[in-house]
């Protein structure tokens, strides 16, 4: 009659299978009996046994209200009373807004974090901790060390877990606006309307939480208003694609047309327009006549390479697919998510694991025959006047490639592959107006194909504008 509790059983799925056969096949149990289990969500995760469950998501709150509210509501009267130092209250309630803070950048997407973290309840407690050692440790004539405060909160108990460079620079923003002496100022805030309220019970400090606004602009948590349009937006995408994945799969449309008539259909178009295999005596061939060691035909090779994997996955699962759907070989696992995939008009899993991010199937299949037309006319007429940066796989390698050639053509002055940087000009130019490469005296390659997110670009002043307006 007691219950079991299996934590982090993502950890043990063949063990799961064995449990639920064990549950199922036992002849009599208690009435008072219960199984808790807790996972991440695993695609591999048994169905039955999830079908069978109760289910209990515990998701972190979402805005800085429910956030500030779920730390208070832990937050005991012992806790508050803690120390005497007049700064510890303020500097409790800061500890938990920064906290909530790096929580709810991360729904932004790269926008919030170059690389989203995991941060979770032990950064706030310890944090807490050493917030509350240091003010024991105070000298009251010296008073706050605020340089160690903003150095564990931005490098240690928080920037511990960030490996980004850029993402720490923004930690440190934080610890160095937010806390110093200033905070305890009248006019100070974290953003307007977001003060630390004055109080001495836990119950004051909710009450005060309990009027902020339920929905935060983006502006809260130092961020552009338009964030929030690519937030809604990629919100509104996930929620399309789950709708997408689970709707029936239906054995023919309105006009009679099967599923599988249709993929079929689609198919046989998308091998007609697909470009033929590389021959790789030729590209060798073609390699050696630009210079086969030169760092940029490198980096041309390699990408070859990767084109070539792709259009050979595409073109064995086309065919495979159409077999499958004649019958004449076994429907697999994965040709029926190319098949599902494919009638939505979304892009099948084998082809995005080595490919690239596209909103269609259509716009993807148009940029694999775009990419592979500037690959193709670079191998035959040699180095192109200007390159289409968004279509290579690894723009990286290019603009390294590019900094080699530039390091050596320039080794009689005394340059360094470690000294030379990387800087862009945006040129007056459309692309049609490039007929030749950049001054040799320049140095450097022509590029296009870039866009901007949340800004626009003025031509005639050449600065950075809004794009849209607030909102």
């Amino acid at each position: 009659g007691g219950w079991l509790l299996l934590q982090n059983c993502h950890l043990g799925l063949e063990f799961l299978s064995e449990l639920m056969d064990t549950i199922t096949m036992k002849e009599s149990m208690s009435e008072d009996f219960r199984t808790w289990i807790t996972t991440e969500a695993h695609p591999e995760f048994p169905i039955n046994l999830l079908q069978s469950s109760i289910k209990f998501t515990n998701e972190p709150p979402q805005g800085v209200k429910a956030g500030l509210k779920r730390t208070y509501s832990a937050v005991t009267q012992d806790l508050l009373e803690m120390s005497k130092m007049p700064q510890w209250k303020p500097l409790l309630y800061a500890v938990a807004f920064l906290h909530t803070t790096v929580q709810e950048r991360r729904k932004f997407g790269p926008l919030g974090w170059n690389i989203p973290y995991e941060f979770n309840q032990a950064d706030l407690a310890a944090s807490v901790q050493f917030v509350q050692n240091h003010l024991n440790d105070v000298d009251n004539k010296h008073g706050v060390n605020w340089s160690c405060v903003r150095y564990m909160l931005g490098e240690v108990q928080y920037g511990g877990r960030v490996t980004d460079d850029l993402d720490t620079a923004l930690l440190n923003t934080y610890a160095r606006v937010w806390f110093g002496e200033h905070m305890f100022s009248e006019k100070f805030c974290f953003y307007k309307g977001y003060v630390i309220p004055k109080g001495n019970t836990v119950e004051d400090y909710l009450q005060y939480i309990e009027q902020l606004p339920v929905i935060d602009t983006p502006e809260v948590f130092g961020l552009h208003p338009n964030a929030d349009i690519t937030y809604q937006t990629n919100l509104a995408n996930e929620t399309f694609s789950t709708i997408m994945s689970i709707q029936p799969k239906d054995s023919s449309t309105r006009e009679g047309e099967t599923r599988e008539a249709v993929v079929q259909r689609l198919a046989d178009e998308m091998l007609e327009k697909l470009p033929p295999d590389y021959n790789p005596h030729e590209v060798k061939a073609q390699l050696q006549k630009m210079g086969a060691i030169q760092p940029i035909n490198i980096f041309l090779c390699q990408e070859i390479d990767r084109m070539q994997l792709v259009i050979s996955r595409v073109r064995t699962t086309l065919t495979d697919l159409k077999l499958a759907i004649d019958g004449t070989i076994i429907m697999s696992e994965e040709l029926q998510d190319a098949l599902d995939n494919i009638y939505d008009a979304r892009i099948p899993k084998l082809w995005f694991r080595i490919s690239w991010e596209s909103t269609t199937l259509g716009f993807w299949f148009t940029e694999l025959l775009e990419r592979n037309q500037q690959f193709g006319s670079w191998l035959q007429d040699g180095r192109p006047n200007q390159f289409w940066m968004t279509g290579f796989f690894n723009p990286q390698g290019f603009l390294t490639a590019m900094r080699q050639e530039t390091t050596r053509m320039n080794l009689a002055k005394g340059w360094e592959l470690d000294s030379v940087v990387l800087c862009s000009e945006v040129t007056k130019m459309m692309k049609e107006d490039v007929v030749g490469p950049p001054p040799a005296d320049l140095g450097g390659v022509y590029i296009h194909g870039l866009f901007l997110e949340g800004a626009g670009w003025d031509r005639r002043n050449s600065k950075l504008i809004e794009s849209a307006p607030k909102v």
